[in-house]
């Protein structure tokens, strides 16, 4: 358990593979449908297959890619892309403490909100905060959504919105 309370899986071993190997490792699956973003944040992660379960299995993202021997996924959800890698020393800018990713959030732009949240509870998944409706000034006008957060196993901040009218 972390200081802020919340459950995280332990680390697993980490690949002793260098850059080069792990870039080369075998890939399964294909390019991601459309094609590569133009910006895909990709996460340092404790355990590749509890974020894998927490990331497909709850939120509803699929694996384009991975490299299972280098600790690695490419994920997306319809237009979103993310990327995951199990730690392995290689992109450490200094000591990773949890919850991981302090002073951000992912913003990630769905059709619905309520899917994930009733997958969520289901599976007994705390919210960071429940679904609000929201008004943003945006320009002369208002953009209005639905959103909630929720951290992902190793405390990356993540919500998900869905435009309202």
């Amino acid at each position: 358990m972390g200081k802020d309370g919340m459950k995280y899986p332990q680390p697993t071993q980490t690949s002793e593979l260098n850059q080069q190997e792990r870039n080369s490792a075998l890939s399964e699956g294909r390019t991601p449908t459309g094609g590569f973003a133009a910006m895909v944040p990709e996460l340092d992660v404790t355990n590749l297959d509890a974020s894998l379960a927490f990331w497909c299995e709850l939120l509803g993202f699929e694996i384009a890619y991975a490299r299972r021997e280098a600790g690695f996924a490419y994920l997306e959800r319809g237009p979103l892309q993310i990327m995951l890698c199990e730690i392995n020393d290689s992109w450490e800018t200094g000591p990773l403490e949890r919850p991981f990713g302090r002073g951000i959030n992912f913003q990630m732009q769905v059709p619905s909100v309520e899917s994930i949240t009733t997958a969520l509870a289901n599976a007994n998944w705390p919210l960071f905060r429940p679904i609000e409706e929201k008004r943003y000034r945006v320009g002369s006008g208002w953009s209005l959504c639905k959103e909630f957060l929720v951290q992902d196993p190793d405390g990356y901040l993540l919500r998900f919105a869905a435009d309202l009218a």
